[in-house]
């Protein structure tokens, strides 16, 4: 995902900003940092409140592999 891409995306959330975050951009509206597009994908935080509603969407936890385990963010 380009940046101009991502601004668009979510422009209805008003002003948002994008900070470099390994090699994609963390997404930022009114101080606080809610996505991360990454890989072409976007991953949301999630708080108690939210995360059986992603679920119920058919979202997954972010999740990656090392040599030794996979991690699973929930």
């Amino acid at each position: 995902m380009d940046r101009d891409f991502i601004l668009e995306l979510f422009s209805e959330f008003g002003p948002v900003t994008l900070r470099r975050m390994f090699s994609g951009y963390g997404v930022t509206a009114d101080g606080v940092n809610f996505a991360m597009a990454l890989r072409g994908g976007l991953i949301f935080r999630v708080v108690e409140q939210t995360g059986a509603k992603y679920e119920v969407e058919g979202s997954k936890p972010f999740q990656y592999d090392t040599k030794s385990k996979t991690s699973v963010w929930k």
